[in-house]
């Protein structure tokens, strides 16, 4: 959602207010997007749990909560004793299946030779063939199986299926590792997007709609989404549909799954008049700005605000009018009228 060049919003400082010790602005109005807000949360594209596929004891956990982790990494080891001497034993048959081969080979060779000479029956030259070639499929089950041993035996190392950080640890070193138990969660940071429902009534002019913006209220922050996905399903019950919002890569700090947000869609435009959100003192439930009158007096208002906008300003719905001039540090503006009614005491 971006503004659009228009009428200056608010004029510059006045030289009549030079001489405050802070900065004035006057209100004036401004076409800005009209948009369909509605409440958002945060989701990881990329997030996965890690789980063990085979029993054993855990002897290492090499990252926790919080860190960071690239892909290939090895996060957790499970002992692979018994599995070590799963594959020993595999090997084991190998050998004795090649030996077997071998000399079921051996008394192959030496039974066509004698079927050749006429000194055996074709029925005992079958008989070798048929043993030579049981020993060449007992000899590749057994080489089979050692494959087989030695993949197993490498789930007792898991490593990270992408590069991401930590959010949940499931498991401590000492605990024994079954199939299917969770050990560690992770998501990917550079890769999140917001998720909203939409009630039914707005989805058509969701759908026209070409641009949207997040805003993460307690890390006072906006963001413009890259794209918007409308699922092809509602749900049955709220009769809402769910509407994707991709966000882009480096965040920053604080954007993390689970968190609270709020959707803008732009519908069309609107002339509103707005103010800085920083001019804007809020106090319990007390929302007021600094207004300036014409000999420098600065007095308290109180307002109702609308929707905030991506460019750090906000609705005026009631209490000021186009032309007033408003202290854009309230702070200071109290300070400087706290400074006035004292003097006049």
């Amino acid at each position: 959602m971006r503004f659009l060049a228009l009428p200056v919003l608010l004029a510059s400082c006045l030289p009549a207010w030079a001489a405050l010790p802070f900065a004035t602005a006057k209100v004036g109005y401004q076409n800005i997007d009209k948009s369909y807000s509605t409440e958002a949360t945060v989701e990881a594209v990329r997030q996965s749990t890690v789980s063990a596929q085979v029993s054993g004891r855990i002897t290492a956990v090499n990252f926790d909560v919080g860190d960071t982790v690239k892909a290939g990494q090895v996060i957790v080891r499970i002992d692979p004793s018994e599995l070590s001497q799963a594959v020993a034993g595999s090997r084991a048959q190998v050998a004795q299946a090649e030996a077997q081969l071998a000399n079921a080979k051996a008394n192959y060779e030496r039974q066509v030779q004698l079927f050749r000479q006429k000194f055996i029956s074709q029925a005992a030259l079958d008989r070798a063939t048929a043993e030579y070639r049981a020993a060449q499929a007992a000899a590749q089950a057994a080489m089979a199986g050692v494959g087989q041993t030695a993949t197993v035996r490498s789930y007792t190392t898991l490593t990270a299926p992408f590069s991401g950080v930590v959010m949940a640890r499931h498991v401590e070193v000492g605990e024994m590792a079954t199939p299917g138990k969770p050990l560690m969660t992770g998501f990917d940071p550079n890769d999140l997007r917001v998720v909203a429902n939409i009630p039914q009534y707005k989805l058509a002019e969701i759908q026209k709609s070409a641009k949207a913006s997040v805003e993460i209220p307690s890390l006072n922050k906006w963001i413009e989404a890259k794209g918007i996905t409308v699922l092809p399903s509602a749900d049955v019950a709220t009769h809402t549909v769910k509407v994707r919002l991709d966000l882009p890569q480096d965040l920053g700090a604080g954007v993390i799954p689970g968190i609270y947000a709020r959707a803008y869609f732009a519908t069309g435009e609107a002339r509103k008049l707005v103010i800085p959100n920083s001019a804007v003192l809020r106090r319990s439930e007390i929302t007021a700005v600094y207004v300036v009158d014409a000999k420098e007096r600065a007095s308290l208002r109180q307002v109702r605000l609308g929707d905030p906008t991506p460019k750090g300003e906000v609705e005026v719905l009631a209490g000021l009018n186009p032309g007033d001039v408003i202290a854009l540090d309230p702070v200071k503006a109290g300070i400087y009228a706290k400074s006035a009614a004292s003097k006049k005491q």
